[in-house]
């Protein structure tokens, strides 16, 4: 199975949970994409045309959201 964008590497994700910043900004960086496109929204101009915009608000707080996660993030060992 091939993938259409590459993952992460573990020792990238390994130092963003350490607290990293380069490593969680390179996180941010490799979703920044996906969280542009699901923050969209229809607009319309002064004449009357729609067009899609990103929502700030919404981008910065889907980005806010992924540190979070990313920090919080736990990493076990397998059994």
């Amino acid at each position: 199975m091939t993938a259409k964008h590459p993952m992460i590497p573990f020792p990238v994700i390994v130092r963003a949970v350490d607290g990293d910043i380069e490593a969680v900004n390179q996180i941010v960086r490799h979703y920044s994409g996906l969280i542009a496109s699901r923050s969209m929204h229809p607009m319309k101009d002064e004449y009357g045309n729609t067009h899609m915009v990103v929502d700030e608000t919404l981008r910065r707080r889907m980005e806010t959201r992924l540190i979070a996660k990313t920090l919080s993030f736990e990493i076990r060992e397998p059994n």
